[in-house]
């Protein structure tokens, strides 16, 4: 249950932004709302693309960051802040966020703009990949097998009615699922 603060005495709210603005709101908040404390936690991902892969940064929460204010004090500033919609409330309550759970949070990703928690989920035996470049590309197959060095990799590709294994550069394929436990 969320705690009642008294007046004057400043606790962590959910902060909604508008889509794909998180940190521009962050950045608005500091700056115009006079907040101290903004937390946006992000991450770094690789997604293949048609033009490869492409490393993205989004937020860990998408359309929400948490901010440390009083909310009798702060929360008309708050709301008239570029890029934000409002503050998560349900009625009229305004749930808090524990300061313990805002801090495992910070533990584990990092606020600083060029140290974004990087995901890298490595290609696995038995996940199902997207070949992204070469004369293969666009192809959807599976992994059967690494090559030393992760430099290659083996796929299973339907070729002319026929299942044959062809191999890879790793670096050219993406994946598209999780690995599948049936091989």
């Amino acid at each position: 249950m969320p705690t009642i603060l008294e007046e004057g005495e400043s606790g962590w709210f959910v902060v909604r932004t508008r889509p794909k603005s998180e940190h521009i709101a962050a950045a608005h908040l500091i700056q115009f709302a006079n907040l101290e404390e903004v937390f946006s936690p992000r991450v770094k991902f690789e997604k293949g693309t048609r033009r490869g892969k492409v490393w993205f940064v989004e937020a860990l929460f998408p359309g929400y960051i948490f901010a440390r204010f009083d909310l009798a004090e702060k929360l008309r500033a708050v709301n008239a802040t570029n890029a934000v919609s409002g503050v998560l409330r349900f009625a009229d309550l305004y749930p808090q966020v524990s300061d313990h759970f805002i801090q495992q949070l910070r533990d584990e990703f990092p606020e600083s703009e060029n140290e974004v928690r990087i995901i890298d989920r490595p290609i696995q035996e038995g996940d199902e990949v997207l070949i992204l470049d070469g004369v293969m590309a666009g192809i959807e197959t599976v992994v059967t097998r690494i090559m030393s060095g992760k430099e290659r990799v083996r796929v299973l590709m339907n070729w002319l009615g026929e299942e044959r294994e062809a191999e890879v550069c790793y670096s050219s394929i993406s994946p598209t699922r999780p690995a599948r436990t049936d091989l």
